[in-house]
């Protein structure tokens, strides 16, 4: 039980010796969710769940792999639907910035400068039979070249037969290359042959090979040796001479001994050479001679092996003949069973390009060994310069490894430029031996089946004649018995592999871990997000980690196996489980997205879209999306080889129950659409591709759809295929996409809701670039099909119906993106929203003067609406302008609204807008007026002592009344303006002498609404966020709400302008200085026009700005390129009123010197984007068993149910025990006005009268938080509730103000971030004032996330938690206020709201709105404190009333009180009834 006593303090009272505490534990509430942490919904129908679903595998079934045996020792956690605890709510719309521990990610395509080899020198220094001076071979030793023994033919023929072979070998690596040998070639021959191979290769790379097996070795100084013509001498060649030879780029072989000479001497000399250069030139070669790339034999001080088993230039043999060398070394160092020999290895059957046949399938897993070796042991821009830029360096380097592991066993160390770690002791070389061993041990029963080899036994793989299994002829014993030919087993390695990846995968290999050496490295060099540069702060991150309780945990080291993966998307029987194993990879975030990428997938998944496979649909649909959320630059690949028109393709399939094509069709759609519609972005001639396949038409058709994820994508689609193109506005106008984009308003979704907004936006004219500096602007372009009025109703009409729709709606979110839209309009009509700011200002301050000799003529506003209506001939054309400006007015209202919304987001960009339109007011020529009130100071405003429930006062709209019925003013003749005239004295001095100030027009007009629209600076309270360079002034006293958890919302002052001025207006005098006091300057001469001049003449420079549109659009449809952008040449696209001439328009010039900071930017798009950026197929963080998150449900759950079980119990006695025993009293600083207990945690959460919330822990009795809730000045927080009781808590508040706030992390206990607002909205639009009121009341019902609030007010509104939008307006039949509501538990639609007449209503629901009055109970004659229901009669409830009766009814008998107890004659203050057992306080 709750007391309050008179010295503000809160006590605490049970009935029990034992000081066991009875709370408020209740089964009902067990549906509900934790604030601090993000949960998702495995229901497909739950719209407020979009950015957080279960995921699905490829065949629509939850993947949750691994967790079965863990999870049956656990007891399961209970579904709990969280209300207001989805992604959105965490980040309203704004991009998450990435995690702390988010590798840096380089780039994975190879550079616009990668290396490309154009063709190749081949130096063979052999010299035959002639051995160096500096070389003692010995006997036996090795001699072969090129698999060819010179000692068997004259030497001529072999060094000719040895030239051929080692350019068939290198053919084999890239048979494109132009090759050209140099065999035994003098010093001339060597320089000139070098001098063409640059001439030839021009920019490209040429490879220089050097074979110095018949000459000396190498000298230290950098000399490698060739030959005089006469082959006399030897000459020494300077690797100086030979770089400027052949230039850079360059790919150097040196296979001779001491090779390491040339490696170190040569890197030496390339560093001199790029000195000279940038001292010379002043600038470095590019590349770098540095930068070349050498392969070498061996170290300096080595030599060559000489064993005779192996060829002598085994370094060459292991670059270009791999298999052939791995095979004689296998043989040589593993006894076989079968005694295979070298010559029965070199009849290996098959073909190296034919993975179905032995020799090819031993290559393939050659190549994806060598591939992983190098991936898992070298860096990231090592392994992609190396191996994922040039096909030939990429074979090379690969053949490296086997050379290095060969060699060095023989004492010799390969090396290269750049240096490479060490990799001859990797384990993966035992795998190679294991596949190796397999092929061989069925090399003999291949042989039989073979036919012999023509000339005797091959002596290479490669250069020899491709060997094949012959054809399955049979073959006849002598008994005449037909032997069936050997069938070849191939090889288990893939499949194996991909075994291991997917243990990796489903065995804890997708989980978080902590940071060590099984965790995903970490880059030195993280460059901050540009997310953080525009305004987070560092903790925005933290924040987000706290919520999801992953702060410390990061991913867990890739998988070795992953460029074994790639490999085994060639082979088609492995393809499909490959994909699908792959899809589960990149499904675990953005930096396994980006692995891929690296290791070169994109080639390969580019090729498989070209495949007619039905099975193939879903698992690419599902990689393609995660590819393009994580780097959109692939839009132009996947335009340049068409592979858009897939996706289109299976968006355009209608969906057929019978024979579904692809599993989850509904979602898949959902990503192709998503995928077209990056492919769109920003784009042109993505988005002509788009239009061409009918993309726009298929969105347009499923934006009706019953899956909220393909509404929303589908509308984010066409929002990017008509982002600034004209041609495909004007066909979706012709189909009526805006009117049903502007249907998809009322979804249940808030998503949906956005994403119809944002397209309505990019309609308009906003910017759905990812570039922030790019804003738009051109409105809805050229419509050239429409007459020129109707193009004009069109635009008005789509703002006017979307925000009469949305200004209302609970999801910040969403308002944000109706700010977006309003912004469009602003930007294009400026001139009527000039005149509607005008028309507020006059009457704001006739309604401030308050005279009580006001007369009509002084009505200045109305006057002037009535003139400019008059100057209409036509009855219907004025009636058609009356509703225009009426519609614009009501623009103007909502952003008015929007500016002081509770939402700091939304409010600060709603000031960006109300500010733009009073600084191109006060720039106008209403401020030259001599009845204008804009340069007189303002009236001061009375401070306000009397508690207001509602701070805004309702302004009669003048949208609402009747224009044509305003009085008309005395028939004047009315001057014309000519344009010499304003041209002088308008712009000129109009610009020069007008009203400056330097902070939000909320600030410093605030009296412009009697302080209610516009709170001044000294409130405090949804005060506007200062531009960059003002510093942000903290008030002591002033109370500021929490902020929400991610803002990326900045004020920007339309006088902040660029420094050079435009060139539009050369002889334009300088913008005049901004005065810091933001006072009038000096007086300015007075027109002789009329307010009704200055309208008309704004009015028609805003249809002068739509015809200058309209022929900028034509122009360019005769004149067009598919890469510009038709808008951008329509004058609407600056704030500068100039036409397509470059003349200003009427002499107003309205805007001049005023930044261009419309229309809004909205990032709604990239936030979406990031869906397909997490893990969809894998449970989420809290349900995976062994969790952080999940342990503390498992632990909550229990605790919730032993708290249950114990309050049940004592409930059963509670009614007959006394209520005496004091637990525990806190004493607070304000008199305590609301109170709430959580159900299951010791937290008591009380408000003051104004608007201080404090949460206490009553058991150790102190305050856990204490926080401001924003609410105005006089005004009250009058009803408060935690939501989510089962797994944390929200606070949700109802303050006088007709404001719903709520509240996360006010347990630092849980959470050590701040105190947050997860979000707010008007729960009450219209509050009515009333002598004593009861502000707003609500009644949370947390089955099925209702919330009702009334209050000051004549309806009861009925809010969806889940859809976050009013389900139902209740008309409560009353003129007095509601003082109490309370729901019935369960499923019931029954709610009772006792009134301050002493009446007490039923409602149902389920009727409609005016007829839900069931029953009304008439029995009290005072206010009703509060109305309950029975906790355990089902049917029954209580009423208090406060001349001190509480009243017992039952609504299955009659109206009348079956019950009653008098209890405080003098008065009651206070009642309430304890939800488990039949006691009540009063």
């Amino acid at each position: 039980m709750l007391t309050n006593d008179i010295g503000c303090s809160v006590r605490i009272a049970v009935p029990w010796p034992n000081g066991g505490v009875l709370q408020n534990g209740r089964g009902s509430d067990r549906d509900s969710s934790e604030t601090e942490r993000e949960y998702r919904s495995s229901s497909r129908s739950d719209p407020s769940l979009s950015g957080a679903r279960l995921g699905r595998g490829m065949n629509g079934h939850s993947e949750l792999g691994g967790h079965a045996g863990s999870v049956g020792t656990l007891p399961d956690v209970a579904p709990n639907l969280p209300y207001w605890s989805a992604k959105r709510h965490l980040t309203c719309g704004n991009p998450t910035p990435p995690p702390k521990w988010a590798p840096k990610m380089t780039p994975w395509r190879a550079s616009p400068s990668k290396l490309k080899t154009h063709n190749a020198a081949l130096v063979l220094c052999l010299n035959i039979d002639v051995d160096p001076p500096d070389v003692v071979k010995t006997n036996p030793c090795a001699v072969m070249e090129c698999w060819v023994d010179p000692h068997t033919m004259p030497s001529f023929k072999a060094l000719e037969i040895i030239g051929t072979n080692l350019r068939h070998q290198f053919e084999g690596l890239s048979p494109k290359i132009m090759y050209k040998g140099f065999l035994d070639p003098s010093d001339t021959e060597l320089r000139e042959g070098c001098i063409k191979a640059r001439t030839q290769a021009k920019e490209e790379a040429v490879l220089f090979y050097y074979n110095g097996h018949g000459v000396p070795k190498p000298t230290p100084s950098g000399e490698l040796w060739c030959f005089n013509k006469g082959y006399t001498q030897y000459i020494p060649v300077s690797l100086q001479e030979l770089q400027r030879c052949l230039g850079t780029p360059c790919v150097y072989i040196w296979d001779c001994s001491a090779a390491g000479h040339l490696l170190n001497n040569f890197i030496t000399f390339a560093k001199r050479l790029d000195e000279d250069a940038h001292l010379n030139h002043g600038a470095y070669p590019d590349p770098p001679y540095s930068d070349a790339i050498q392969l070498a034999a061996c170290l300096a001080d080595e030599q060559l092996p000489s064993c005779p088993e192996l060829p002598a230039d085994i370094f060459t043999a292991c670059l270009t003949s791999p298999i052939d060398i791995a095979l004689r070394y296998f043989i040589m160092n593993n006894q076989l069973p079968t005694n295979i020999t070298a010559d029965m290895v070199m009849q290996l059957p098959g073909d190296l390009k034919d993975r179905r046949t032995p020799l090819g399938e031993l290559n393939w897993i050659f190549t994806a060994i060598t591939d992983t070796i190098a991936w898992t042991t070298f860096p990231r821009e090592v392994f992609t310069r190396l191996y994922r830029s040039d096909l030939l360096v990429a074979s090379l380097f690969r053949n490296f490894l086997l050379a290095e592991r060969i060699m060095k066993n023989y004492h010799c160390t390969p090396h290269t430029s750049p240096s490479l770690p060490a990799t001859n002791t990797h384990p993966l070389w035992s795998s190679w031996d294991l596949a190796v061993d397999a092929c061989l041990r069925q090399l003999p029963e291949l042989l039989k089946h073979t036919e012999p080899v023509p000339g005797g036994v091959p002596t290479s793989l490669t250069a020899g004649r491709r060997r094949s299994a012959a054809p399955p002829s049979t073959q006849s014993s002598e008994a005449g018995v037909v032997e069936k030919p050997y069938v070849y087993v191939p090889s288990r390695f893939f499949a194996d592999q991909l075994t291991a990846f997917e243990v990796w995968i489903s065995r804890g290999g997708s989980a978080l871990t902590k940071r060590g050496p099984l965790s995903l490295p970490m880059s030195r060099d993280q460059s901050p997000s540009p997310d953080m540069m525009n305004g987070s702060t560092d903790h925005t991150h933290e924040n987000l980690d706290m919520a999801k309780g992953t702060e410390h945990l990061v991913p867990r080291k890739p998988p070795d196996q992953l460029p074994i993966v790639l490999q085994v998307l060639l082979s088609q029987p492995h393809r499909l489980r490959a994909l699908i194993l792959l899809s589960q990879f990149v499904d675990l975030g953005p930096w396994a997205v980006h692995l891929a990428l690296t290791i070169g997938i994109f080639p390969y998944i580019s090729r498989l879209l070209q495949a007619a496979g039905q099975d193939l649909r879903p698992v690419l649909i599902f990689i393609w999306a995660r590819i393009l959320a994580v780097d959109s630059t692939c839009q132009v690949d996947l335009f340049n080889n068409m592979g858009y028109k897939y996706f289109a393709n299976v968006l355009a399939t209608p969906d057929d129950p019978r024979q579904a094509s692809i599993p989850n069709s509904s979602e898949h759609k959902a990503m192709c659409a998503f995928i077209l519609s990056a492919i769109a972005r920003d784009y042109p001639a993505g988005q002509n591709a788009c239009l061409r396949e009918h993309v726009f038409d298929a969105c347009y058709e499923r934006l009706e759809e019953g899956d909220f994820l393909l509404r929303q994508w589908c509308a984010l689609c066409i929002a990017q295929i008509w982002d600034g193109n004209d041609e495909i506005r004007v066909s979706g106008v012709d189909r009526g996409t805006q009117d049903k984009l502007i249907a998809l308003l009322s979804d249940d979704s808030p998503e949906v809701r956005s994403a119809a907004l944002y397209a309505l936006g990019t309609f308009l004219g906003a910017s759905g670039s990812a570039d922030l500096n790019k804003l738009g602007g051109g409105g809805s372009g050229t419509m050239h099909q429409l007459e020129e009025r109707i193009h004009f109703r069109m635009e008005v009409a789509v703002v006017t119906g979307a925000a009469l729709a949305i200004k209302e709606d609970a999801s910040p979110m969403v308002r944000k993106e109706l700010l977006v839209l309003i912004s469009c309009l602003v930007k294009e009509w400026r001139g009527y929203f000039i005149v509607c700011a005008w028309i507020y200002w006059e009457e704001e301050r006739r309604r401030q003067a308050d005279h009580s000799d006001q007369n009509d003529d002084e009505n200045v506003a109305a006057q002037a609406v009535a003139e400019w209506l008059g100057g209409f001939d036509d009855e219907s054309y004025r009636e058609e302008n009356r509703v225009w400006l009426s519609s614009f007015f009501t623009i103007f209202c909502v952003i008015l609204e929007l500016s002081v919304d509770p939402y700091h987001e939304v409010a600060t960009n709603a000031q960006t807008v109300v500010d733009y339109i009073t600084a191109l007011l006060l720039e106008s020529p209403f401020t030259r007026l001599e009845s204008t009130s804009l340069n007189a100071p303002p009236h001061p405003v009375p401070e306000v002592t009397v508690t207001m429930h509602n701070t805004r006062s309702r302004v009669p709209s003048q949208g609402s009344q009747n224009f044509s019925q305003l009085p008309a003013s005395p028939v004047t003749p009315r001057p014309g303006l000519t344009r010499s005239e304003t041209m002088t004295s308008t712009i000129s001095s109009g610009v020069s002498n007008t009203i400056r100030r330097t902070s939000s027009f909320a600030n410093a007009l605030r009296n412009l609404a009697g302080g209610i629209a516009f709170p001044s600076t000294e409130d405090g309270r949804s005060s506007p966020k200062l531009p960059l360079e003002t510093s942000r002034i903290d008030v002591a006293g002033v109370s500021r709400p929490p902020s929400p958890n991610l803002n990326y919302a900045q004020y920007t002052s339309p006088y902040s302008r660029p420094s050079t001025p435009p060139s539009y207006f050369p002889s334009h005098p300088p913008s005049p200085h901004l005065s810091s006091q933001g006072t009038v300057e000096s007086p300015q001469p007075v027109m002789d026009y009329l307010p009704s001049d200055v309208m008309e003449a704004l009015m028609e420079e805003d249809m002068e700005r739509l015809r200058a549109r309209r022929r900028a659009g034509s122009r360019s449809r005769h004149h067009h390129h598919s890469g510009i952008n038709p808008a951008m040449s329509s004058p609407s696209g600056s704030t500068f009123s100039i036409d397509s001439t470059g003349s200003v328009i009427l002499g107003l010039g309205t805007g001049v010197g005023i930044r261009d900071v419309l229309p809004l930017k909205s990032r709604f798009y990239d936030w979406c984007c990031e869906y397909f950026k997490e893990p969809q197929m894998r449970q989420p963080e809290p349900d995976e068993p062994g969790s952080v998150e999940y342990s503390y449900q498992v632990w909550r759950q229990q605790r919730n149910e032993n708290v249950i079980n114990e309050t049940r119990t004592q409930a059963e006695v509670a009614e007959y025990n006394k209520w005496d025993r004091p637990v525990a009293t806190m004493q607070t600083s304000a008199f305590p006005a609301q109170m709430a207990f959580h159900s299951y945690d010791p937290h008591l959460v009380v408000t003051n009268e104004g608007d201080m919330i404090s949460v206490y822990d009553w058991m150790q009795r102190k305050r856990l938080s204490q926080f401001f809730n924003g609410n105005p000045r006089g005004t009250s927080i009058t009803s408060l509730h935690i939501i989510n009781q089962d797994v944390g808590g929200i606070i949700l508040t109802g303050a006088a103000d007709g404001i719903i706030r709520l509240y996360r992390n006010y347990d630092p206990g849980v959470s050590s971030g701040p105190v947050q607002m997860v979000s707010s909205f008007r729960g009450l639009n219209e509050v009515l004032r009333m002598k004593r009121g009861s502000g707003v009341i609500t009644s949370w019902k947390q089955n099925g996330g209702n919330l009702l609030v009334s209050g000051d007010s004549r309806i009861v509104r009925v809010w969806d938690a889940h859809t976050e939008s009013q389900l139902m307006d209740i008309d409560t039949g009353s003129e007095s206020p509601v003082t109490a509501m309370s729901s019935e538990e369960g499923t019931s639609a029954l709610f009772l709201a006792s009134f301050a007449d002493g009446m007490v209503k039923l409602f149902d629901r389920r009727l409609e709105e005016d007829d839900a009055i069931v029953r009304t109970y008439a029995s009290h004659t005072s206010w009703v404190q509060n109305t309950k229901w029975h906790p355990t009669s089902n049917g029954q409830f209580f009423t208090a009333c406060l001349d001190g009766e509480v009243k017992l009814f039952d609504i299955r008998g009659s109206t009348n009180m079956i019950q009653n107890w008098d209890l405080y004659p003098q008065g009651l203050s206070a009642f309430d009834i304890h939800e488990l057992t039949g006691v009540f306080a009063a």
